[in-house]
């Protein structure tokens, strides 16, 4: 979650212990900070707030996936106003008082993931989490929030409104899975019900004899207007890149995937493929660890994977190029068999002996 890390603000003396403690909690949950301060209020492991707060986010808006601003609310809204885009690539924006007694969610509270980040925060400063989005006040679980979830990218944002109003008036509501698309079915809630096909066709008929819906599949597909609001998902393809020592055992490689998925905030239900390099083709523990995720294991030649050049790789580890003739093997198998649009959305994790990386096609 927030690979970009989060930015805490703070303009008063009162409001830096707050963004101190905001930061340690953060810290505590393993996500990456930074906390800036005005100049006079500056101490050990606070950032120079250069300017006003307005000039602070008009450089900063999209350099970072969250920005928790501990200050009057006012100050916050005036400030971001101007650089409003979409629920869909606004960073999430929370709003804390300088005392910290309250954890607003202001902006992106599904989608930009504001909602969660808000309760993260308010749980590890002993505040109270302020959820004002209809669903979550409701207790269903919208649209947006599933993409979120499930890393699914949404085709017709301009749907949302009306889907979410249907669940909340508690409306009948359908998720249409089409064809093999992987979907964890433990983490959809009752504000859907939810139906299999194999053909969008069969989805859009479905769909039309309920309320609202909206329909997950992997293709890219020619929107349509229905006769109901329908939000159209598209499933992104998953990849996990695999890497381990000869010896390495099923169970630390199991570790590593799992602690990555979680890092990235993906139910093991939507890996869709692990890859690694071809003479791994006898590890054990990388048959075993893709058997019990029910995914399949492809294996790339040294060859292929070196000819990948991508922006998104780590640097190459000299120490591997001497052993199997490329640099790395989890990050480019990765990116390879998720596709030539595909980026990662976690390099390299080391564990035990293991590697892995995640990629994911756009």
């Amino acid at each position: 979650m927030f690979p970009r890390g989060i930015a805490i603000v703070a303009i008063t003396c009162r409001g830096v212990e707050t963004a101190l403690n905001i930061g340690q909690a953060l810290d505590d949950e393993g996500l990456k900070n930074s906390i800036f301060a005005s100049k006079k209020y500056i101490k050990s492991g606070v950032c120079e707030l250069e300017g006003k707060f307005g000039d602070f986010i008009k450089e900063n808006y999209g350099r970072f996936d969250a920005i928790v601003a501990v200050m009057a609310t006012g100050i916050t809204i005036r400030s971001v106003a101007p650089y409003l885009e979409s629920k869909l690539s606004d960073p999430a924006i929370i709003g804390v008082d300088a005392s910290g007694k309250f954890v607003i969610s202001l902006l992106s509270g599904h989608y930009g993931g504001a909602n969660g980040l808000a309760k993260i925060i308010a749980k590890g400063i002993g505040a109270i989490p302020v959820i004002t989005t209809a669903s979550d006040s409701m207790g269903k679980q919208s649209v947006d929030e599933l993409a979120k979830l499930l890393h699914l990218t949404i085709e017709n944002p301009k749907s949302l409104a009306p889907v979410n109003a249907a669940i909340v008036n508690g409306e009948r509501v359908v998720l249409v899975l089409v064809g093999d698309v992987k979907i964890p079915i433990d983490v959809v809630e009752e504000s859907f019900e939810v139906k299999c096909v194999d053909k969008v066709e069969e989805a859009v008929k479905i769909v039309e004899g309920y309320a609202a819906g909206a329909i997950i599949t992997k293709e890219l597909l020619n929107l349509r207007e229905l006769s109901v609001a329908c939000t159209f998902l598209r499933a992104r393809r998953v990849v996990v890149g695999l890497g381990c020592r000869r010896d390495s055992l099923c169970e630390h490689l199991l570790e590593t995937i799992n602690i990555a998925l979680e890092t990235v905030g993906l139910p093991a239900g939507r890996v869709d493929c692990f890859a690694s390099v071809d003479i791994k083709r006898d590890s054990a523990a990388m048959l075993d660890a893709a058997k019990l995720f029910g995914a399949p294991l492809e294996f790339l030649s040294v060859e292929v994977l070196r000819s990948l050049s991508h922006n998104d790789l780590s640097p190459d580890s000299e120490l591997v190029e001497e052993k199997i003739g490329v640099g790395g093997v989890c990050e480019r198998a990765a990116l390879i068999i998720a596709g030539k649009n595909s980026k990662l959305i976690l390099k390299k994790t080391k564990r035990n002996g293991t590697t892995v990386a995640i990629a994911e096609d756009k």
